[in-house]
């Protein structure tokens, strides 16, 4: 089966990094991925990772939204 084009990504990649990363030590992983790297960890605790970060996505985006209107001046 073909992946679909989402087209492009709502959050910048150093959000979205820093968001796998947060995932990651509430799953209590980030010492294994500090240490193994992420192109080493198994795709199961990998997609735990994922599929948090699917349930959370608009959570964060509407975060970031807020967050980007407070810093705006009238």
């Amino acid at each position: 089966m073909a992946r679909r084009n989402r087209g492009p990504s709502v959050l910048s990649p150093q959000i979205r990094d820093q968001f796998k990363y947060e995932i990651a030590e509430n799953l209590g992983l980030t010492d294994e991925i500090l240490t193994k790297g992420w192109a080493d960890m198994p795709s199961r605790q990998l997609g735990r990772i994922g599929g948090k970060i699917g349930g959370n996505m608009v959570k964060v985006m509407i975060r970031e939204a807020e967050e980007s209107m407070a810093r705006k001046p009238d």
